[in-house]
């Protein structure tokens, strides 16, 4: 018999996977992937954030990602170096301030494991609303924001001459990566959610010839993810976080046999 606490991760998990996926698409488009495990790591520091102002995670997470993608525009303006370097740079600093700031709050007690690779087990019916509501939320806006997004992903130029405000979705897009990073922190944890975002969206890419079908065939990819790795943490007793990623990456595997070439999608 299966318990309602399963229920709710599983319902959980769904929930993320629904959101990851087109997101995750874009990541994959835009080669964002290092700009995704930037706003993740930041997500320790936004948790310490949120300990010590008494603030809800998920609040004191997005609030800190934004402020990070604020910051890294501002850097790319003001200096002569690289994206890649300035997202390294961001990225393992800010996870080392986030480490040290957490183990200096000695009166406050929490398991760091969970927070590096989630415990989707623990969520509670208020973390369902949360998930349900902010990603129906985030899919009507990037359902808003698609046309100008899309355009500036295939050629940046055209669509600015189009007379499409392009700098407006990016800075929307970013902040909604922002958003569904805090909202994933208890499913996947902070070193994984940026697998989340771009396992089942390059799988899709390998069978799809179209957005729409790698999009569509991203969400299938990685609701069966969830599903198949809780399905194999309950069996196997391994971890419920680790268990969604390595079940999305022997998906992704599976799509590198050469059979692909059938069942690709027109």
């Amino acid at each position: 018999m299966i318990n309602d606490f399963f229920i709710r991760a599983l319902f959980a998990g769904i929930g993320i996977a629904l959101i990851t996926a087109p997101l995750g698409c874009f990541v994959i488009w835009r080669r964002l992937s290092y700009f995704g495990d930037t706003l993740s790591h930041s997500a320790l520091l936004g948790v310490g954030i949120g300990i010590f102002l008494g603030l809800n995670f998920t609040i004191s997470v997005f609030i800190l990602c934004a402020i990070l993608s604020l910051l890294l525009i501002f850097l790319q303006s003001r200096t002569k170096l690289p994206s890649d370097a300035l997202l390294g740079l961001l990225s393992h600093s800010i996870l080392a301030v986030g480490l040290v700031s957490l183990a200096a709050m000695t009166w406050v007690r929490f398991d760091l494991l969970s927070l590096l690779f989630g415990d989707i087990l623990a969520v509670s019916n208020f973390d369902l609303w949360i998930i349900w509501v902010g990603g129906l939320f985030i899919l009507f806006i990037l359902y808003i924001i698609w046309k100008p997004l899309f355009a500036d992903t295939v050629n940046s130029d055209i669509a600015k001459a189009e007379g499409m405000k392009t700098e407006i979705a990016n800075l929307i897009y970013v902040l909604l990566l922002a958003l569904v990073i805090s909202m994933s922190l208890k499913i996947v944890g902070v070193l994984l959610i940026t697998g989340l975002l771009i396992l089942p969206a390059a799988t899709s890419r390998n069978f799809s010839n179209s957005p729409y079908s790698m999009i569509f065939l991203a969400i299938v990819l990685s609701i069966l993810s969830v599903i198949s790795g809780l399905f194999a943490s309950l069996q196997w007793d391994t971890p419920s976080g680790p268990s969604i990623i390595v079940a999305s990456l022997f998906i992704f595997i599976i799509s590198l046999i050469p059979f692909k070439k059938i069942l690709i999608l027109k």
